[in-house]
């Protein structure tokens, strides 16, 4: 006896978790907190977008379900400097060089990026927020980030 796929609509209502990521880069589901460190570290790891810019949780190519964000996806935790240029710190434990193209700056002056190679938004915390101010500018129509000789100009979101 063979089995039917499942109807898309069905695989499309099983894919809604329930779970929310807040502003502080807390996961919740059904009102409670998901307080697991390992499980949270997991959870944020598996942070993706889908080709339509959903932020999903992936497994795999096939496998994913969807997260409802509130803000960032992810969060700068920290940052150095390394050779010259900015290396972030997030909040999944993984570092990669700050990609000084993607700067925003959100009307209450929180500073954004695009991280995982532009797939996703992440926010700094206080501490890399005023490592990387140290570095602004202000520029004839805004602010810009100095790295070496080269000014990265702040978008605004």
């Amino acid at each position: 006896m063979t089995s039917s796929p499942l109807p898309a609509a069905l695989i499309e209502k099983l894919r809604e978790t329930g779970i929310r990521l807040d502003r502080a880069g807390r996961f919740w589901h059904e009102d409670g907190e998901i307080t697991h460190q390992r499980f949270r570290k997991t959870l944020l790891r598996w942070l993706d977008t889908r080709e339509d810019g959903r932020i999903v949780l992936r497994l795999d190519g096939e496998r994913y379900a969807y997260i409802d964000i509130d803000d960032a996806a992810l969060l700068v935790t920290s940052m150095v400097w390394r050779d010259g240029v900015p290396m972030i710190t997030l909040n999944d434990d993984s570092e990669e060089y700050l990609d000084c193209d993607t700067l925003e700056q959100a009307p209450d002056n929180s500073i954004y990026c695009r991280v995982r190679e532009g797939k996703l938004l992440a926010r700094f915390l206080t501490q890399p927020y005023y490592k990387l101010a140290d570095f602004i500018e202000e520029i004839e129509d805004g602010f810009a980030l100095r790295v070496g000789n080269k000014l990265y100009p702040i978008k605004s979101r």
